[in-house]
């Protein structure tokens, strides 16, 4: 039995009185891939904020590492590694410049910048300023800035956003890489199925604010052989999920 590394008991967020996340219990085992599904609007960037302490629970808590996302706050985010919506650079400072202020700006030295550049595929780049980068070569950054730290645990809302197919591809490589190699618990969110399905271990499904499935891909990918992407899009949409 895997060690339990992200939690969830009864979470709920309210914003203006409407509830975004409603009594949400999802749990993250150590050293796998965990695929967060929802349509957009669905709260699963609030969750992210949520367990990362960015923002505090109407009711419910949430843990990483064993930490509560509010006392905690601070050890949490030393220990993980995030990207939550649209990465912000230095646009002016080089790809190199931006990780080491990073590195700084977390208390650590002694970090190899350049094999963390070439592990998300970007060799040779180190010395060019962010303003020339595009939105592929962004996205390969801000997950070499979540990554530098070597932390624990990954949370990452929409990873591979802006990457062609052969750059969706490496990332999914290298996050194996990371779950299976390097030991790291990953969370992460995508629209796009086809991704999940090949990278996850275990997924959840919220729909409306209320998590209505979590289960291993594997269960699935048996129970539904021909017809996965459909029966995860009618779970999406509120649909039966009976696994």
């Amino acid at each position: 039995m895997r060690q339990i590394v992200i939690s969830t008991d009864r979470l709920t967020k309210t914003f203006s009185g409407r509830e975004v996340i409603k009594e949400c219990h999802i749990s993250v085992e150590q050293g796998t891939v965990y695929g967060f599904l929802g349509k957009n609007g669905a709260g699963k960037t609030t969750m992210f904020k949520l367990l990362l302490g960015f923002l505090k629970p109407t009711a419910g808590s949430a843990t990483v590492l064993g930490m509560d996302s509010i006392k905690d706050n601070a050890k949490i985010l030393k220990y993980t590694g995030s990207l939550i919506e649209t990465p912000v650079f230095y646009e002016h400072l080089s790809a190199t410049d931006n990780l080491l202020i990073h590195l700084a700006y977390m208390g650590i030295d002694n970090i190899a910048v350049e094999p963390v550049l070439g592990r998300v595929g970007l060799s040779g780049t180190g010395t060019q300023p962010v303003r020339e980068f595009s939105l592929g070569m962004r996205q390969r950054l801000a997950i070499a800035r979540a990554i530098i730290h070597k932390p624990k645990v990954l949370i990452l809302d929409e990873p591979v956003n802006g990457l062609d197919p052969v750059g969706m591809r490496e990332m999914r490589i290298l996050f194996r890489q990371l779950a299976d190699q390097d030991g790291l618990t990953i969370l992460l969110s995508s629209h796009l199925l086809s991704e999940v399905q090949q990278v996850a271990d275990r997924i959840g499904v919220i729909a409306n604010g209320r998590l209505v499935l979590e289960t291993n891909i594997e269960e699935i990918r048996k129970n539904h052989p021909k017809d996965m992407e459909d029966y995860l899009i009618k779970v999406m949409e509120g649909g039966d999920f009976h696994v």
